[in-house]
């Protein structure tokens, strides 16, 4: 017998370099940027059967072992309160008509803020909301944001603000399992969308920045700024 050891043969490992990485995270990016945008534009004729944020509660609730009773209905703009409509685009983007997906001047005002070391205000718009809301849920990472920020001009030309609020007023959190106007207006006021008055809009409209947090000295209180900004505007 030979005294030498018996060498194996052994199968070189590949090492996986960082360029490699960046490559595969980059295809998955685009690959979900597609699927988004492609979402976006069957979003113009086919209301969405669900959303982000609605998967999101859904799997939350299965986690933690609580009652969910989802509560969605979606409805033509034509059937949702004027007054609603004014309210919520009054409350969440008062320029809404006017830019293109983007307000500059809040984000202007929210980076001063921010550098001032004031507490911080949100600055997006009503779009950026709708993409979220569609596709990335509550969670915040720059990564989502990098994205958000290339699909919110998509959205812009493919969809429409007509569609855009819509949209946004079928989806939106309105409370614990409530999304969209018809469904938010069963739940809180047991009536139609179409019916809601202008003061029930801007209650509902308060809602908005907090669904799942009752806070009624809160809410009161922003009422009020919200009706303010109707009048304001011409509403």
């Amino acid at each position: 017998m030979s005294d030498r050891p018996d060498k194996r043969t052994k199968t070189p490992r590949r090492k996986v370099s960082l360029r490699s990485v960046v490559r595969w995270l980059a295809i998955g990016v685009g690959l979900v940027w597609l699927l988004a945008a492609l979402m976006l534009v069957v979003a113009r004729w086919i209301d969405p059967p669900t959303t982000a944020v609605q998967m999101q509660r859904r799997v939350q609730a299965w986690i933690h072992d609580t009652p969910y009773h989802k509560r969605y209905e979606f409805i033509p703009l034509s059937q949702i309160s004027p007054d609603l409509q004014h309210a919520v685009v009054a409350a969440e983007d008062a320029r809404f008509y006017e830019h293109h997906g983007f307000d500059w001047h809040e984000i202007q005002i929210a980076a001063e803020d921010d550098l001032d070391g004031g507490r911080s205000r949100g600055a997006s718009t009503i779009t950026q909301q709708l993409v979220k809301n569609l596709f990335f849920g509550t969670g915040r990472s720059w990564l989502r944001k990098g994205v958000e920020f290339t699909l919110v001009p998509v959205a812009e030309v493919v969809l429409g603000k007509r569609r855009i609020l819509e949209i946004y007023l079928n989806v939106v959190e309105w409370g614990p399992g409530v999304y969209g106007a018809e469904a938010a207006c069963r739940y809180h006021d047991k009536t139609a969308a179409r019916n809601i008055g202008r003061q029930e809009a801007a209650r509902l409209a308060a809602i908005l920045p907090a669904p799942l947090k009752r806070r009624p000295e809160r809410m009161n209180h922003y009422r009020a700024l919200i009706l303010e900004r109707m009048r304001e505007m011409g509403w």
